[in-house]
């Protein structure tokens, strides 16, 4: 990249991180290129005789020389192109955080399941794990204290953080409880769980000489096989959410998705043989795709740091005050999903949630 023109027009080479940041942007703006033309390309696909259905289930070969042809096309683009893909791409991985967000109504599922047994074991699992899980966020939030309020400094921001975590654990806990609405301890308990977590998640990605992060004394210490675990791990989560996400059938489904509204009521011969003719898709194609699309963004962000400038923290996978907001307000945003999820009933009786 060093001897490319277009790339490297400085009077003066800049150092090694700022090309590894360029060339991550660059990938990332392939990956998310070539997501967002199958999702344009899938809009309007409602049933499997579409012939863009074998295109979404198949043609592995010619998607993958596509997308290796995209990828290397990135590397003849200016510098200015890249700069702006690397300014929308903050706005792309904030929807991608919202989208896993608006999924975490697993939990009510859970909580669903375990009561419909109506057996006395059932009830008394569901008081056992809510127990661990407000057990485990409020010696989580200890810990939190611990490492990033150190004595002596002025850590006002990360108390205040760590505090509001715990207020809203306890919200939540009043709020699942009222006898107006109809909640439980099981999902308010991991959703406190899963709050506090995003909470060290953010406090944990400020930056490593920031006197407050007290693991700063443990960056120098971090191995390359330590990184590439983690690495490793951010892959995994990643994928896994875009998968979730993208082929939820139940959050964002096309209209003629026997999913999308009640369940399928037995079908006479007439309406059995349509349907084998032509079965509806159960979840939306270009969703799917558009979520790859902004978890290209995001995981480029994530090896970035959030930011163009490159530091000690560039150096160091998903460091950084934008990375520190991002997760806060993504927590904040999943205490208020939450909690309307308890109370929308209320509001609105006349409405099926």
């Amino acid at each position: 990249m060093e001897s490319i023109p277009w790339i490297n027009h400085f009077k003066h080479t800049p150092s090694r991180e700022w090309f590894e940041t360029d060339a991550v942007l660059r990938v990332s703006l392939g990956n998310f290129l070539f997501f967002t033309i199958l999702a344009v390309l899938m809009v309007g696909v409602k049933n499997q005789k579409d012939p863009r259905d074998g295109l979404h289930h198949g043609g592995w070969m010619m998607k993958i020389i596509c997308w290796f042809l995209l990828v290397i096309f990135m590397f003849f683009l200016p510098n200015e192109i890249i700069s702006f893909y690397e300014t929308i791409s903050k706005f792309g991985s904030g929807m991608f955080l919202l989208v896993q967000v608006v999924l975490l109504d697993f939990v009510h599922g859970w909580n669903d399941k375990w009561v419909g047994f109506d057996e006395q074991f059932w009830y008394v699992a569901l008081f056992v794990v809510s127990l661990v899980c407000y057990l485990a966020t409020f010696v989580f939030s200890g810990v939190l204290f611990h490492l990033f309020t150190p004595s002596g400094q002025d850590c006002g921001i990360n108390v205040f953080f760590i505090t509001m975590t715990l207020i809203l654990a306890f919200v939540f806990a009043i709020v699942a409880l009222h006898p107006a609405v109809n909640g439980s301890i099981l999902p308010s308990s991991v959703i406190s769980l899963y709050c506090t977590y995003l909470c060290y998640s953010a406090l944990a990605s400020e930056p490593r000489d920031y006197e407050c992060n007290g693991l700063h004394k443990h960056s120098k210490a971090v191995s390359t096989g330590t990184l590439t675990l983690g690495l490793l791990t951010t892959t995994l989560s990643v994928v896994y959410s875009a998968v979730r996400a993208g082929s939820s059938a139940t959050v964002l489904s096309p209209p003629s998705s026997p999913r999308a509204g009640k369940p399928l009521l037995p079908l006479d011969g007439n309406e059995e043989e349509k349907n084998e003719k032509g079965k509806p898709v159960t979840y939306s194609y270009s969703f799917f795709h558009l979520i790859f699309s902004l978890a290209s963004m995001y995981f480029a962000m994530l090896l970035t740091g959030w930011s163009p400038s490159v530091g000690e923290s560039g150096k160091l996978v998903d460091v950084g005050w934008p990375s520190v907001w991002v997760r806060i307000v993504t927590c904040w945003a999943t205490a208020i999903l939450f909690l309307w999820s308890l109370v929308a009933p209320i509001m609105f009786p006349e409405r099926e949630f």
